[in-house]
């Protein structure tokens, strides 16, 4: 199912934090990553696990493999000079994507989600609360790499996490609320638990996969279940009395 677009009759704020957010993903991905072509701008900003680990950061030489596939020698660029403190690539990363399908598909459910949470949350708290669920996501997929002996240079990137994080406090907050979703080439009308529900247990059956041995096709699917679960964790502190208060409902 892929949600198109939701219910926000009830909107009174316009959600300028998520236009902004959805606003530097696309020019960071045009203007820096160059449309996914500035390999090294997209590598040293991207969160890589050893780094986050050391604390330091951390310069590789490109690596030549074959591909199986077409039989070709390719090269796998190596990790450049991050040129801010390497912690902070815990959200330079999630501002930056590995194409433009990555890009659209996580702007579409920001755009989708994002606009009713700001408006329950308000603009501050709601900036505050995206990013920590994206920070928390990262650390996630950081530390589940490590418990699981995975490789510790391979960067991570995306809006997934943070945006997890957002579809989950939407869950809580709105899990009655009708979302348009495409399926099999008809649009229907669904309750948001159905929708939010059936995306975090295809995350959850993901990673049990991968977790067994099987293909993971570059997704970090920790990342997404723990934004999620930080999304759900984090909404009932975030959204408060005077958050109701100040957005004039009762």
């Amino acid at each position: 199912m892929i949600p198109i677009s939701d219910d926000d009759s009830d909107r009174i704020r316009t959600p300028i934090v998520n236009y902004l957010f959805i606003a530097v993903n696309i020019l960071v991905f045009i203007v820096h990553q160059n449309w996914c072509n500035n390999i090294e701008f997209t590598y040293s900003y991207s969160t890589v696990p050893a780094e986050i680990l050391s604390g330091h950061d951390i310069v590789t030489a490109p690596v030549w493999v074959h591909d199986p596939v077409s039989g070709q020698q390719v090269q796998i660029p190596g990790l450049g000079i991050t040129a801010i403190p390497v912690w902070l690539t815990l959200i330079t990363s999630m501002f930056m994507h590995g194409g433009l399908a990555h890009l659209g598909g996580n702007m579409l459910y920001l755009w989708v989600f994002g606009d009713n949470l700001e408006d329950r949350l308000g603009h501050l708290r709601y900036f505050f609360f995206y990013l920590l669920c994206g920070i928390i996501a990262s650390l996630t997929h950081v530390f589940s790499v490590y418990l699981l002996g995975e490789s510790h240079l391979i960067p991570s990137l995306g809006a997934s996490g943070a945006i997890s994080g957002v579809m989950g406090g939407y869950l809580l907050l709105f899990p009655a609320r009708r979302v348009t979703v495409f399926f099999i080439f008809l649009f229907f009308r669904v309750p948001a638990f159905i929708v939010l529900g059936s995306w975090i247990l295809l995350q959850v059956a993901n990673g049990m996969g991968y977790l067994c041995g099987s293909e993971a096709s570059g997704i970090a699917y920790a990342a997404h279940i723990g934004g999620f679960i930080a999304g759900l964790l984090l909404i009932k502190r975030f959204y408060t009395k005077q958050a109701v208060k100040f957005s004039g409902r009762r």
